[in-house]
This record gives C-alpha cells, structure tokens and sequence, in this order.
C-alpha cells in the first residue's frame, strides 16, 4: 500500500495554570485507533514526525502535545525567551503530568469507543510510570521507549554522554549512532540538555524517582531501549519489566532490546526496524484482541 503524507494540525488547550499547551495531531480519514506521544526532556512533539507519519499509514490517529517548558508551550509560556526552553514554570512536573491527562481525555474523547494506546519517551516515559501509579490508566495499551527502573543506582544521574563524547563534538552523541541526528538536536533552536536538576529543581527531579504500583485493570505493556542507552539501558529496562509483571500485577510485557542502538531508538539508524516492531505490537495488542 503507498504511503500518504498526513496533514499536521495545530491545536492548543488551557491548563489549569493558565498555561497554553500546544499540542498536534495527524490523523487518517477512518481511524481505527488512536495514540498518545509523549516526548523527552529538553525536545518536543515535532522530533516524532516520521512516527507520526508511519503511525497514519497503519491506521492510527496521533496526538502529541509539547509538554510544558517545551517547544512551542514553551516558546509562548516563556514570550519567546529561548533560554528558558526545559523550565517547566507554575506546578511544575505535575502540572507537566496533568497535561498528559488532559490531552489523553481529549484524544479518548474525540475517539470514543476505539482503542487508545501511549507511545512515551524517555521523561515521557518516566512520567507516564508516575501517571500508572496514580491510576486509572486511561490508556488500554503502553509503550515506554528508552525508560528506565527509576532508582539512583538503576537510572544514570550523570552525565549521559560521557560514554560518546569521544564520538563527537556536539555533547548529543548519546542520543543515536546516527552522527546528524546529534548535529540536527544542537543545531535545533528549541531542543536543550537533558539535565533534569538544573531544569526541574531537587524537587521535581525527586518526583521523577520511584517503582511500579499495582496497575488495575491490568494492560500489555511494551519495554524497548537500546542496550547502549546510557539512561537505563538493557538491565534497567529488564528491572523494571520485571517489577511490572510482579509489583505491577500485569500479565503482558514485552521488552525488545536492540543492540548498539542508543537512547532515541526513533531516530536510530535502524529506526525503520523499531517503529515496525512497535506498530506491529500496538496491531496485535489494541486490534487483534478487541
């Protein structure tokens, strides 16, 4: 089947701090199912365009907002101040949280009755874990890219690069093996560093650290990461499923591991691979089984 470019709208909503959240979505003409992104720190919605992209062609309705601080949220809730650009402003992270909610409830929304499933990177992911701790999940399906088991000694604090820095010169070889991945993220004038404490404050890079709670209604849940991913990695990822399926009460996780690939396994140099590998699951868990 040929391959179609979706048109990408441009909407926004209010939170409850008054903050406007810029938030996008792609869709086909019949959706048979929808999906939440939910990016990473220092970055914003737009880096997952070509999954975006892929997502439409299988069907799938997207929305991705740029959580607070971040990309155009963050252009106008800092007046164009890019230095500013990762701060997350008024009720901090979990305001930032409260916007994934806020955007799932309008994605289940507009799309009720089809399946829903979360696609969360990195600090997505690790906030999508405080979100199922909370619970009720309001996704039927999760994948958490990149992620970690969220403990001082399972997730790096540090610096995520030092491993690469011999590779390069941008600070960002950490990020994929793919050299202008980490020249295009520098070069991006609303991408920054990833260093959580100096963005967030001790308080909210707190909130970040925890372990899984038991999830009720049980969901499938899909782990993938690079096993040179410098955040967690294959033993922490492998932890953390672990705690899922024990802690967490569920029956269904998957964990795929791609070797040498890095931290954003969607902008890998296999990254055809990955976001197959992912739609595939998302078919089988959210279609398949309805």
């Amino acid at each position: 089947m040929p391959k179609f470019i979706a048109e990408r709208q441009h909407r926004t909503f209010t939170d409850a701090h008054g903050i406007t959240i810029h938030y996008y979505v792609w869709a086909p003409g019949k959706p048979k199912a929808a999906v939440q992104l939910s990016h990473g720190v220092g970055e914003h919605a737009l880096r997952y365009e070509a999954l975006a992209q892929e997502l439409v062609n299988r069907g799938y309705a997207v929305y991705a907002d740029d959580h607070r601080g971040h990309g155009q949220t963050g252009v106008e809730q800092w007046k164009g101040d890019l230095t500013r650009i990762g701060k997350l402003g008024p009720g901090g992270l979990r305001a930032a949280q409260q916007g994934m909610l806020d955007l799932a409830a309008i994605v289940a929304d507009e799309h009720a009755g089809k399946p829903f499933a979360l696609i969360a990177h990195s600090w997505g992911s690790l906030m999508a874990q405080n979100l199922l701790n909370q619970g009720p999940s309001p996704w039927g399906a999760v994948v958490l890219t990149g992620s970690a088991y969220r403990t001082p000694t399972a997730m790096n604090p540090g610096d995520l690069n030092a491993r690469h820095q011999h590779l390069g010169t941008t600070g960002a070889e950490w990020l994929s093996r793919d050299p202008a991945v980490a020249q295009a993220f520098v070069d991006d004038p609303l991408t920054t560093d990833a260093k959580i404490i100096k963005l967030f404050g001790v308080i909210d890079g707190l909130r970040l650290f925890g372990t899984p709670k038991r999830i009720d209604p049980p969901i499938p849940m899909l782990l993938a990461v690079g096993d040179d991913d410098t955040v967690g990695g294959e033993a922490s990822v492998k932890k953390l499923a672990d705690a899922y399926l024990s802690k967490g009460g569920l029956d269904d996780v998957t964990v795929f591991v791609y070797p040498g690939a890095r931290h954003e396994i969607f902008n890998e140099t296999n990254q055809a691979e990955v976001r197959k590998d992912v739609i595939d699951w998302l078919d089988d868990r959210l279609l398949a089984r309805a």
